[in-house]
């Protein structure tokens, strides 16, 4: 194929659905994990209750979206330099408890040499592809973890356009039948992506306006651009050699909009029409992966790392807030990897080696924790009175939300590696593997 060039677009718009039935970016509508629909499956298996499976043309980590009659996910074709990185469960037996590399792609028709990006879109209803857009990946080829590749960071859409952006720093921007619209390479335009384990920050739409954050040690950006265009709406030269593997995340604020940065410096907050920093809190930690979760006016906000801090803070704050807004704080406990989620008063994580914790919302208190025997990278999901954890191993576990004590409702095998974070729309969860896409529900 051409490079650029968008195939088999065979997509019918119908009714247009309501805004709650839409997964239009990672962690959902509000960016929370959050659903609020009813009826969700409970129990699957790699066989039942599948709605459909569908094959990718590449392999990755990114998380797929739903908007309108569109699942849409992002892959690469072709290989690029990879290195081993640290584990999630350490100690926890020879296996890891099932931690391995990425895989390849069994749906794939060409393994070029050259990396190439791909964008698809399949139909909800049936798991067909609808449309493929692909470029080639241009100028220097940044390392990744072994665990992933350049496809880490998840598409984002207004139901107009669709966003994606790879490790390299290229940004495609694309109509709803696959077409290219704009595209810009900012690992040209503000230099070389160059971050340990692979950039995997996930564009963040706001208003009319693209926000992306390039935290690396070779220049540390927070760019907001003409969603329409891609010209620079405001930069913030935010200082050098942070870093973040974060996804900026904007919430409500008693005196506007707040933008939410978690990195290794610290969490910043920002006003996302402006760029202005607002509040800050927090102190310097090392692999700021997770992004924070919202309720009520408070964030619950996960540092990363091994067993590092999390925390609840009140929005609304100026400048240094570290004595004036947290509720409360915990030093240890948080998952590496993978956010935070609220529902039901309690506040939901993963351990590092295979635990899932409910802590109370208002006091920071440990409210149960059990062990499940699995790793988890993908952050959990909520709907219809169910948290969804989904680990690397395949097992999805569902645990009844809002309980005082721990009940599991059902663990669901697939046999698939699971590093994405699940979708949720019109009754049904979507999956996306190493190199499949997964359709669960009737």
């Amino acid at each position: 194929m051409k490079r650029g060039l968008a195939v088999a677009v065979v997509c019918v718009f119908g009714v247009p659905i309501a805004l709650s039935a839409n997964w239009p970016q990672w962690r959902g509508p509000q960016g929370t994990g959050t659903s609020d629909e009813r009826n969700l499956p409970l129990t699957w298996s790699a066989t039942e209750n599948v709605a459909w499976r569908a094959d990718l043309g590449g392999v990755g980590v990114s998380s797929p979206i739903v908007i309108g009659n569109l699942v849409i996910v992002t892959s690469q074709a072709g290989k690029s330099p990879s290195r081993q990185g640290p584990r999630l469960a350490q100690g926890a037996g020879p296996d890891g408890l099932g931690e391995r590399s990425m895989g390849t792609a069994r749906g794939a028709t060409d393994a070029p040499d050259q990396p190439m990006f791909l964008v698809e879109a399949y139909d909800r209803q049936s798991g067909k592809r609808l449309w493929q857009y692909r470029t080639e990946a241009i100028g220097p080829i940044p390392t990744s973890h072994d665990k992933a590749n350049m496809a880490l960071s998840s598409p984002v859409s207004d139901g107009s356009m669709v966003y994606a952006w790879f490790s390299n720093g290229q940004l495609v921007a694309l109509n709803m039948t696959g077409a290219l619209l704009w595209q810009r390479h900012l690992g040209k335009d503000l230099g070389t992506f160059d971050i340990e384990w692979g950039h995997s920050s996930s564009p963040t739409l706001f208003e009319d306006t693209l926000i992306l954050l390039c935290d690396n040690n070779n220049a540390s950006n927070l760019l907001a651009v003409d969603k329409k265009t891609g010209a620079e709406r405001w930069r913030v030269d935010r200082g050098p050699k942070r870093q973040s593997y974060s996804t900026p995340f904007v919430v409500p604020g008693s005196a506007g909009p707040e933008l939410v940065v978690n990195s290794s410096q610290r969490v910043d907050v920002y006003n996302p029409r402006t760029g202005d920093l607002l509040w800050h809190v927090g102190n310097p930690h090392q692999f700021p992966i997770p992004s924070p979760t919202y309720h009520d006016g408070v964030l619950y906000m996960s540092r990363g790392y091994r067993s590092g801090p999390y925390m609840a803070v009140r929005t609304g704050g100026r400048g240094d807030v570290n004595n004036s807004h947290v509720v409360w704080q915990a030093a240890t406990g948080a998952p590496y990897i993978s956010s935070l989620v609220y529902d039901a008063g309690l506040v939901y994580m993963t351990t590092d080696i295979g635990g899932i914790t409910a802590v109370d919302a208002i006091t920071g208190e440990r409210v149960w924790q059990q062990r499940v025997g699995t790793v988890f990278s993908a952050s959990p999901v909520v709907g219809d009175g169910k948290v969804y954890f989904t680990s690397e191993t395949g097992a999805i576990i569902v645990i009844k939300s809002g309980a005082r004590e721990p009940n599991i409702l059902a663990r669901n095998e697939m046999g698939e590696r699971f590093i994405a974070s699940p979708a949720i729309s019109n009754g049904r969860l979507f999956f996306r593997s190493d190199d499949r896409l997964f359709s669960v529900g009737r």
